[in-house]
């Protein structure tokens, strides 16, 4: 049976607050040299499947520059391969309307399913981190002539208000849905991965469902109470990074001794676009503990517990500690980076402090997203020379002058 993916990587995620400024969350940098997408994208190839499209919409140009003709995931292939769907208006049906949800979408790209002449869709999220074959789901959806399967997989009671929620009987089949629910006795996740027979994708988003936006919070609900919609347990590794904390702590899991998330398994190799650059550089009084460090880094000072991207440089007498630091960001002399996210580009001056003191007063626009004590600095913000910066402070992608950035703060957005 001939499969499509279809990845929706088109989300504004606010969670993100500045790190999603200028480029959507799938094209958001991870573990240093990869994007959030490249997971996804390499799920697909590495389970055989090499029909993927991608739709994008908000702020795509990263994302495109990223995927460009696939050829990292060898999606570059004149039959099939990857596909970049930019959104557009709909036709005078619509009156010219721009598509406004996960349902929507697909929606508007289902020609593409059509061409693809697929027997079924396999609809995937692009700002996950996990690895995952996705040939036994489709035998699990194949053996119980599902209409829809979903994977899902155990949540912590706490989290269930983050996610679409399940209830299965023995069998597997779903007999509830609830779309982020305050409250809910069920602890089974929807994972975001999806697989449609193609008849009944076009069928429900063409037909009874054509009003319908999103996927979790409409369609999917409505489907479970008409056709055969089952979920497929996964019980691997998988983090949804839409927030801060979220980004944040998948981040820093991949320090552990033994990380859940194992990125040099040769069995499952997760693909990126890189540039090519030196090795790592370490001067004679550097100083590192814990890291992932990415080619092209030099590091003159102390690094401890932190995720260094491509590029970055750490001057004599500087520390950064249990952070993460993205591309070509310069740290200067003396400066001191605590519990922070540092996007790319970013000069920080010479003795700044960022992630200062124990003040951990939530952020005043994002207190219940920015209440861990992690401090956000946006892609090429310049923090001066001799500046501190609180905690949960977010600075946005510009100069600033301020000496003092009190915690809570936010600064330049």
């Amino acid at each position: 049976m001939n499969t499509l993916a279809m990845i929706l990587a088109g989300g504004a995620a606010p969670g993100l607050h500045t790190l999603t400024h200028s480029r959507a969350e799938a094209a958001l940098p991870f573990g240093g040299k990869y994007r959030v997408i490249d997971f996804t994208l390499s799920n697909c190839v590495n389970s055989d499947i090499f029909d993927v499209a991608v739709l994008t919409q908000y702020l795509p140009r990263s994302l495109n520059d990223h995927i460009r003709a696939g050829k990292p995931w060898d999606l570059d292939r004149a039959q099939g391969g990857v596909r970049l769907l930019q959104p557009y208006q709909s036709g005078a049906e619509e009156s010219g309307a721009w598509q406004e949800g996960s349902a929507d979408a697909v929606r508007f790209n289902l020609d593409v399913v059509r061409e693809s002449k697929a027997d079924q869709v396999l609809l995937l999220a692009g700002s996950h981190i996990y690895k995952m074959n996705y040939q036994p789901m489709i035998e699990f959806h194949r053996l119980r002539r599902a209409d829809v399967t979903i994977a899902v997989r155990a949540v912590s009671p706490h989290q269930t208000h983050r996610f679409g929620m399940v209830a299965a009987d023995t069998d597997g089949r779903i007999t509830r849905f609830e779309e982020k629910p305050r409250r809910t006795r069920s602890t089974l996740a929807s994972m975001g991965v999806y697989l449609f027979a193609a008849g009944v994708l076009e069928e429900w988003l063409n037909g009874r469902g054509r009003g319908y936006r999103h996927l979790g919070g409409e369609l999917i609900p409505r489907l479970v109470r008409e056709k055969r919609v089952y979920a497929y347990a996964f019980e691997g590794y998988w983090a949804n990074v839409g927030t801060v904390p979220a980004y944040f702590e998948a981040n820093m899991a991949l320090l552990a001794d033994i990380p859940a998330l194992d990125l040099s398994d040769p069995r499952w190799v997760i693909h990126t676009r890189s540039e090519q650059r030196p090795p790592v550089w370490l001067g004679p009084q550097a100083a590192i503990s814990g890291n992932l460090l990415c080619d092209g880094a030099r590091i003159e000072g102390k690094v401890l517990r932190s995720v260094i991207g491509p590029g970055v440089v750490v001057a004599a007498g500087a520390e950064v500690r249990d952070s993460i630091v993205m591309n070509d960001t310069v740290i200067g002399p003396g400066a001191v980076v605590d519990r922070a996210i540092i996007d790319k580009e970013v000069q920080v001056g010479k003795g700044a402090v960022i992630g200062f003191g124990a003040d951990n007063t939530p952020n005043a626009l994002a207190p219940e997203t920015l209440n861990t004590g992690v401090t956000l600095v946006g892609k090429r913000a310049q923090v001066p020379a001799g500046a501190c910066l609180g905690r949960n402070v977010v600075v946005g992608p510009a100069l600033f002058d301020d000496e003092t950035i009190p915690s809570g703060s936010t600064v330049g957005l």
